[in-house]
């Protein structure tokens, strides 16, 4: 039986031991943090999963792939950590990422339906139209819950016999498939991959500079009571503006509302602490209140930051290093629900087509 060793084990490198042990491989896990890993990008309450992704057709024709994907990953889990909720997607104009939406999702046949600013205001009475009087709804879309996905994706491949072992990589060969710990031990396998989240540009080879860590900052609120079946009712809100929009969680599954800001800061080191300071949590806000009725009487219940591993050009970067190592990186927020698509991607034979498709450029999926 090959055998695998897989660095991080966030929902990348969870994803890639689930797929390579469906496939027959025998896996290990090297993980710096408890499990789920509460400085991990992809540990949060929520993330998201809808067809709408502006100019991307790339990543747009993938989520149906994804979709698939998940559907196998609910089947071995035994139990279904999604939430439907349908998107809502917002513009001060019909231009920029509202537009190539729209195009793109008309093109590749998918059902959306265009509001008026007075269709807005009837329908989702907690927003406010002003400022922006584009809008279109799609039916098909919603909540991952992103730590209970997390979580249940682990003891899943511990039950599968798969090892999931604490230590810090300070070190990686990619063509001997080895890893170097900080403790001095050293681990090895057939194939090493490599999924380190906004830790990785410091380990593997080419990252550095390509990839950096982006610290992003979301905030939990507590909508009015005037608002609460409402939201409990809403769908996800993108309003992304690249003059200063945000997205927002509707509170699903016993979690909070949350909002945050959908560009990148860039900026930032992955040893940060995640607590957010009072100004950060002000910016989001400040996004917000134009968008909220009555935003005044929402309670802020929390905040806190969390780091991205962001590229340029927001593309995955999910390519062999040689013939014996992988790496998973620059999964941006976008990354988390093509998941279980990119693992089992990476367990396939034939790698040669991954990088592009990974970069969303086309095609069908490798081997």
């Amino acid at each position: 039986m090959p055998s695998a060793l897989v660095l991080g084990a966030g929902i990348m490198g969870l994803s890639a031991a689930w797929g390579l042990s469906r496939a027959g491989w025998s896996v290990a896990l090297v993980e710096q943090d408890p499990v789920p890993n509460p400085r991990g990008a992809s540990v949060d309450d929520h993330r998201l999963i809808r067809h709408a992704y502006g100019a991307a057709a790339g990543y747009m024709r993938m989520v149906d792939e994804a979709y698939a994907a998940w559907d196998l990953l609910w089947a071995d889990l035994g139990e279904v950590l999604h939430v439907p909720t349908g998107v809502l997607a917002l513009g001060e104009s019909g231009e920029g990422w509202l537009a190539e939406s729209r195009a793109g999702l008309a093109a590749a046949g998918h059902a959306f339906e265009d509001l008026a600013p007075g269709e807005l205001a009837a329908r989702y009475p907690m927003l406010r139209p002003a400022g922006g009087g584009e809008a279109f709804h799609m039916a098909a879309g919603g909540v991952l819950l992103a730590r209970r996905i997390v979580a249940a994706l682990a003891r899943h491949l511990r039950r599968r016999g798969v090892a999931i072992e604490p230590g810090r990589a300070v070190a990686v060969d990619p063509a001997r498939a080895s890893l170097r710990l900080a403790d001095g031990a050293t681990r090895q396998a057939d194939l090493l991959v490599l999924a380190a989240g906004p830790w990785a540009p410091r380990l593997v080879p080419g990252l550095a500079g390509r990839v950096v860590p982006s610290r992003q900052i979301v905030v939990y609120l507590e909508p009015p009571p005037a608002w609460r079946a409402a939201w409990a009712a809403a769908p996800m809100l993108l309003d992304l503006s690249e003059a200063g929009g945000f997205y927002a969680v509707p509170p699903v599954a016993g979690t909070p509302l949350k909002i945050g800001d959908h560009r990148f800061s860039r900026q930032g080191d992955a040893e940060d602490a995640r607590e957010a300071g009072a100004a950060e949590a002000e910016a989001i806000l400040a996004l917000a209140r134009p968008r909220l009725a009555g935003a005044a009487a929402y309670r802020v219940l929390g905040a806190r930051a969390c780091y991205y591993d962001v590229t340029g050009d927001e593309r995955f970067i999910v390519a062999p290093l040689g013939l014996h190592a992988v790496v998973m990186s620059g999964f941006s927020g976008h990354g988390f629900k093509f998941a279980p698509l990119l693992g089992l991607a990476v367990a396939r034979e034939d790698r040669s087509g991954l990088a592009a498709w990974a970069a969303g450029e086309g095609g069908p999926l490798p081997g």
